[in-house]
């Protein structure tokens, strides 16, 4: 459906006759009012819910990003990525060591009205950010995000939540040495260690986006459908899995379009000029509605049901940009493509407690690396994903700051014959002589991987099997959905998985906590465990970025392609579409927040 239009109906009268009287005047005609702005779009996957404490999925993270506000954002168009200040009067105090954090919350900025506050306005202060910071240890919470704040260390917190899970409740209002609110709006945080990139969690919405605790505590076990914030939009409708409708915050602080788009990219600059000075949020509504099959999703846009399509499915990238250029027919509507490499990786695991293919026996190793080399990324990129991806050859992101293009390792190697040989040698062969490789001890050997129905997995689905049929391993399909195969996985109860992993910020190292062992059933879902590896781990979240973490961080991969817990498999590009009456779009590499920064020329849109 498209937007509505209200126009106010007028009677017009014509003039018969010069006349002089003023009682003869006919009045004005009141002025149309102005149509409103929706921005429309869908996900290809369903959201999981709305606690910032609770969730880890991309889509769920990308509506709390518009609902709710962290002390820093990323300006929406400069490249490199660059942090600048949001509900923070300036950027934050910084010790030399990286040890301690002190920043200053704006006054007269208020959460969205809610019943919560008793028909109060409720202004946000310090003592928000540390109770919003602290949810994450609540073990209550179960926070996925918990295992990534606890490696930054702050001073007191993890002896708080040790005492909560030894006495059953996490006390709120213990105060701790390294999470404090100073006065009313200046917060102080201080680390155990050395943290150069900490700022960068102070500017992801999604891990501390700031809440209230009266809100907290009134919804309670209902707080994922509850989000309140400080931000631009507030949720007006959810159907779980169906549609999510946001609208703007009537009680929106008054905040103009300011960006710093670089000198030599034209692209930003024309939406600089277009956008320069505009209130924000732009658009009066966003509709969100949850297509998981790609055809209906792209009938849709293409019906003009959508504005936008965020990452065109690569079954119909050969159609929409042929030789990655929108294809003639969609140009002549006026529709435009931008393709943008994306801060992300795919990969499948291996359950490392699993009796199949876990373990670290050389025997194991062997079955996962051979399993490794078999997989053809070449040809995934090439015939499923119609060129809409590169080849991994390391865990790092693109985007981020270690990421090397010209860097080259085994982790994208294909090689089939040596696949082969690593099976032979270690005893996985034909004993039965039914054409399928059994275990070493006899028993049959057949690899269960949980996947989803849609065409595009089963399109890779169809090519992996493939790839293994051809080394003479069988492999099982199991269809499930989405989030139900993210608890499964991290209740230790899935063989192999595949699934994508997104960055949030520029820092290369945070992937590599696919294999932390302290992050075991959370990021890291193979419960992989090397203590070599962890040493590296936390060895280059302390240094400073350069050629020295960098390295560090290649030794890490390293011992990830040696014992193989995680299969990487691509770096997917971003294509996405965009209707002509769509203004000011741009893909920001990390920032989720994108809906405040685009517009709707209304005069555009079909009749």
């Amino acid at each position: 459906m498209n937007p509505k239009t209200w126009v106010w109906a007028t009677s017009l009268c014509l003039a018969l006759a010069a006349v002089t009287s003023t009682s003869d005047a006919q009045p004005s005609a009141p002025a149309s009012a102005p149509a409103e702005k929706v921005f429309r779009y869908s996900f290809p996957v369903a959201e999981t819910g709305f606690d910032p404490a609770q969730i880890s999925d991309l889509y769920s993270a990308t509506v709390l990003a518009n609902i709710l506000e962290s002390p820093y954002e990323y300006d929406y168009l400069a490249r490199p990525a660059k942090v600048r200040p949001n509900l923070a009067e300036a950027m934050p105090e910084v010790s030399p060591d990286f040890r301690t954090f002190t920043f200053r919350l704006k006054k007269g900025i208020y959460f969205a009205d809610d019943p919560a506050f008793g028909g109060k306005k409720r202004e946000v202060t310090a003592a928000d950010f540390v109770y919003s910071y602290k949810r994450y240890y609540d073990p209550k919470n179960k926070s996925p995000r918990y295992s990534s704040l606890a490696e930054e260390k702050v001073l007191g917190l993890e002896e708080l939540r040790a005492r909560a899970e030894a006495g059953g409740k996490f006390d709120y209002d213990t105060q701790v040495e390294g999470l404090k609110a100073l006065d009313r709006y200046t917060v102080q945080v201080r680390l155990a260690e050395t943290r150069p990139r900490f700022v960068l969690n102070l500017a992801d919405v999604s891990t501390l986006g700031i809440v209230a605790r009266e809100v907290v505590e009134k919804y309670g076990d209902h707080i994922m459908e509850h989000p309140v914030g400080t931000g631009p939009f507030i949720l007006q409708e959810w159907k779980r899995s169906s549609k999510i409708t946001l609208v703007r915050n009537p009680g929106f602080r008054e905040r103009l379009y300011e960006a710093e788009p670089p000198a030599d990219d034209a692209a930003a600059q024309a939406i600089y000029a277009q956008m320069k000075g505009k209130r924000l949020p732009v658009v009066d509504k966003v509709v969100v509605t949850i297509i998981d099959q790609q055809q209906p999703r792209w009938l849709s846009f293409l019906n003009n049901e959508q504005d936008y399509m965020e990452r065109l499915q690569e079954n119909f990238a050969l159609q929409a940009v042929p030789g990655g250029k929108i294809a003639p027919n969609l140009a002549k509507r006026g529709i435009r493509a931008a393709q943008t490499p994306l801060s992300d990786i795919t990969f499948f695991y291996f359950n490392m407690n699993d009796a199949v293919v876990g373990g670290y026996t050389a025997d194991k190793v062997a079955l996962r690396r051979a399993i490794g080399l078999a997989i053809n990324t070449e040809e995934e990129v090439r015939l499923a994903r119609r060129g809409q991806a590169l080849e991994a050859q390391s865990f790092v992101m693109p985007n981020t700051m270690s990421f090397d293009r010209n860097f080259r390792s085994e982790l994208g190697t294909f090689d089939r014959a040596r696949a082969i040989a690593l099976l032979d040698m270690y005893g996985y062969v034909d004993r039965d002589g039914d054409g399928w490789r059994d275990l070493p001890d006899g028993k049959p050997l057949v690899l269960n991987y949980d996947t989803l129905g849609t065409e595009d997995y089963r399109e890779r689905d169809e090519l992996t099997k493939k790839n293994l049929d051809a080394i003479g391993i069988r492999i099982n399909y199991r269809i499930g959905r989405w989030p139900e195969q993210l608890k499964s996985a991290q209740a230790g109860k899935l063989m192999m998985w595949g699934l994508g992993l997104s960055g949030s910020s520029p820092n290369s190292g945070s992937v590599l906590e696919l294999g932390y062992s302290k992050s075991a059933g959370q990021q890291n879902l193979s419960r992989f465990q090397n203590a070599r590896f962890d040493a590296l781990y936390e060895k280059q979240a302390v240094m400073p970025d350069g050629p020295e973490r960098d390295a560090v961080i290649r030794d890490a991969v390293r011992i990830l392609v040696a014992y193989m817990p995680v299969k990487a498999r691509v770096h997917r590009i971003g294509t996405d579409l965009m209707q002509p009456w769509l203004v000011g779009y741009k893909r920001h590499p990390f920032a989720r927040e994108f809906w405040s920064y685009v517009d709707i020329d209304t005069a555009r849109l079909p009749h």
